[in-house]
């Protein structure tokens, strides 16, 4: 026993000793984060209140922590002081086209919108598509990370091949007719080989007098049941109750278009019931309207800086006489249907904000998206617009951030990585200088734009 004793009286000494150096290194250990944003405001993208004085810290591009612990910043490396400002997690624009790629991606990221959703196009084919993925998947040339459906899949004669004509359109490249079911299934096979979020199915008659010819519902099902069967997904291009109520009877749970959609919640009770059980994901848009009336308000293009950052063009479309009667012809509907006199900004977007609240009160995933790529959307700049509409239609900043941020990386399957600032995820940011769950115009005070945790160079 004696000897048992002192064997081990001799060991405690040495295992003190390497127990003692292991604490010490622990102590002295000190991770070496590649950027810390301290003492900041932080809005975290997933609804909560927000945080004060808090510190991010980034390393290998993600979130390592996030602590409202002190730190002396002259012992790190890398601070960002964030006192006084305000971080949210980087934008998504999650309904947008763009012929001009090269030219729109730096806009985007300006702006703040660090993800994109590309849905489709006259010159989105393959190669296209595999050249924006390629883009947004550096960073060292500003551009946002690339997600995207295929190409259109359509009928004959259809939106919007018929009804935006254009030499672009390329069947079999940038578009698929689909001329019986029977071909429907080896279709939707070839093209979910892609990495595609999903299919673009585009249902709807067109955007305005001469309508063409809704898809048909067997097409719908069939489109939607082959997706599933080949592990992807259908994101609907609807545009009123009718096309709605078709993309629900087929089971589709994404949807690309709010705008043009008018919900009576006693009325529509059956539709509205299953969208609520089917937990849908819906795409806004409300830019679609707004984009109509800027011929007659040109006046909201005057903001500082704005003109400089697009093509001239963009601009004098105001003064083209169709563009003009066009706007002429909306705000006529709009007095006729809905019995507005003159109608304004906020009469044509509060009813559709009103509709937001309550879906988003009942589980639908409502998600930021522009339309960016039609006439009067500008890329980047326009998905602040989107939010100031909902804004102007009574809905909290707040979940507007979310909107555009952890419910889009929801909706692409992407919220373990992306859309708020969590630790683990990627460090996607926007650091602003204004606060802006008092307004939601403050987005647009941007100091710095993040991916991957390194700033992004914006345009001068």
């Amino acid at each position: 026993m004696k000897k048992f004793l002192n064997i081990n009286t001799n060991i405690i000494p040495l295992v003190l000793i390497m127990l003692c150096a292991s604490c010490k290194k622990e102590v002295g250990a000190k991770t070496n984060y590649d950027l810390t944003i301290s003492g900041v405001n932080l809005i975290d993208g997933t609804g909560k209140d927000l945080q004060k004085n808090v510190n991010v810290y980034i390393k290998d591009s993600k979130i390592s922590k996030i602590d409202t612990v002190a730190i002396e910043s002259s012992k790190q490396k890398n601070v960002i002081d964030g006192v006084g400002k305000y971080l949210i997690p980087g934008l998504f624009d999650s309904h947008a086209h763009t012929g001009d790629y090269k030219g729109d991606f730096p806009r985007f990221m300006h702006y703040g919108v660090t993800s994109v959703f590309i849905t489709g196009g006259g010159t989105c084919t393959n190669d296209y598509f595999r050249q924006m993925r390629d883009m947004g998947a550096q960073d060292s040339i500003p551009a946002p990370r690339v997600f995207h459906t295929s190409q259109h899949l359509i009928v004959e004669g259809s939106h919007p091949v018929k009804t935006y004509s254009s030499s672009e359109w390329i069947e079999g490249e940038s578009f698929y007719i689909m001329k019986d079911t029977a071909q429907i299934s080896e279709l939707v096979k070839r093209v979910s080989e892609y990495p595609i979020s999903g299919i673009k199915l585009t249902i709807e008659d067109g955007p305005y007098p001469p309508y063409v010819e809704r898809m048909p519902q067997e097409f719908v099902d069939h489109v939607n049941k082959e997706a599933i069967k080949n592990g992807t997904r259908v994101f609907a291009h609807v545009s009123d109750n009718v096309e709605l109520q078709m993309a629900i009877d087929a089971g589709i749970k994404n949807l690309l278009h709010y705008t043009g959609v008018d919900l009576d919640f006693e009325k529509d009770k059956e539709l509205i019931q299953r969208i609520y059980r089917d937990s849908i994901s819906w795409v806004t848009t409300l830019m679609l309207d707004k984009s109509m009336m800027y011929p007659k308000n040109p006046e909201w293009f005057e903001v500082e800086g704005l003109k400089e950052m697009y093509p001239a063009e963009e601009f004098e479309k105001m003064n083209d006489p169709d563009y003009i009667f066009r706007a002429e012809e909306f705000m006529k509907y709009f007095q006729e249907y809905y019995d507005f006199d003159n109608p304004s900004l906020k009469q044509v977007v509060q009813f559709q904000v009103e509709d937001f609240i309550q879906l988003t009160k009942n589980g639908v995933n409502m998600v930021l998206g522009t339309d960016t790529g039609n006439d009067f959307i500008l890329p980047g700049y326009s998905l602040h617009e989107e939010m100031q509409l909902l804004e102007l239609g009574g809905m909290d900043p707040g979940q507007i951030i979310k909107m555009g941020t952890l419910n889009a990386a929801k909706m692409l399957e992407v919220e373990d990585r992306l859309g708020s600032i969590e630790e683990g995820k990627i460090a996607d940011m926007v650091l602003l200088d204004g606060n802006p769950l008092e307004s939601i115009s403050n987005t647009l005070k941007i100091n710095s734009v993040f991916k991957n945790g390194k700033a992004q160079t914006r345009i001068e």
